[in-house]
């Protein structure tokens, strides 16, 4: 089992570059972060982790901003949105901007997505949080069209476009992997129709049977990576014993040196876990 990062770059943490570099030259294998746009000052729709929201969640970097940072002072490091948000993003952009992170990182791109929690701040994306999960399956079958056709076009009940001529295509083929987040039917049933792996988040129960669902849904060995897991030895060795592919440890979002300090701390416990 591989060790990554999940978290959130933000104004008030450590600087991207700075992070990248820190995180290669200890071996971890992959960096996901986390996308907000904004956050409604109404905070009409509750924090799904109970009780107030937590002040990174206002402050994010673009993510494809952030990643392109860190993609010229890496050479190894996976760089992945985890999530991005699709309904509140334009499908020809975002395919642009994944396309172009994939092509200056030299293949090293991961596209995980989920359809959100926040219904306020959907909305003020013309989001109509009832549908939203239709919307992001359409957006996101335009997107592998612009990426793998010379003239894309797509039509459907969201998304409507004649043929267009779109680069850079992705360096990777027939693209970058799409890794769908989230642990209902729907999102099991979405890496079986287009996706290149699964995000479930660490706590999720009974994960080594919901792996071997959604392998066998797919039909062939999904790769799985753990959003948050707990930096426990036991857990993370339950794992491995689970089927887990890579274990995203997750990472606090702090200033450049205790940010070192805690990568540190993290790294020793991967080398435990052997």
């Amino acid at each position: 089992m591989k060790f990554g990062v999940s978290t959130f770059i933000t104004d008030e943490g450590i600087a991207p570059a700075d992070l990248g570099r820190a995180l290669e030259e200890r071996e971890f294998d992959s960096l996901f972060i986390a996308e907000h746009t904004h956050i409604p000052a109404s905070r009409e729709t509750p924090y799904p982790g109970g009780g107030d929201l937590p002040r990174i969640y206002y402050r994010t970097l673009d993510p494809f901003v952030a990643l392109s940072a860190i993609a010229p002072v890496t050479e190894r490091l996976r760089l992945a949105t985890g999530i991005a948000l699709v309904v509140e993003r334009d499908p020809i952009t975002t395919a642009k901007e994944v396309a172009s992170l994939d092509l200056i990182s030299g293949g090293r791109a991961i596209f995980g997505v989920g359809a959100g929690w926040n219904r306020e701040e959907m909305r003020n994306h013309g989001t109509d949080p009832r549908t939203r999960g239709a919307l992001m399956d359409e957006r996101i079958r335009a997107m592998r069209e612009i990426w793998t056709a010379e003239a894309a076009e797509f039509h459907g009940e969201h998304v409507d476009f004649d043929p267009i001529c779109a680069w850079p295509k992705p360096v990777q083929r027939p693209h970058p992997p799409i890794y769908i987040g989230g642990e209902s039917e729907r999102s099991m049933a979405r890496v079986a129709e287009y996706g290149g792996g699964w995000l479930p988040r660490g706590g999720t129960e009974n994960l080594g049977e919901l792996i071997g669902k959604v392998r066998d849904r797919a039909g062939w060995r999904v790769p799985v990576s753990v959003y948050a897991a707990p930096a426990d030895a036991a857990e993370l060795a339950g794992y491995a014993d689970a089927g887990v592919d890579s274990a995203l440890l997750l990472l606090p979002t702090r200033p450049r040196d205790e940010t070192l300090r805690k990568l540190d701390e993290l790294a020793r416990l991967t080398t435990s876990v052997g």
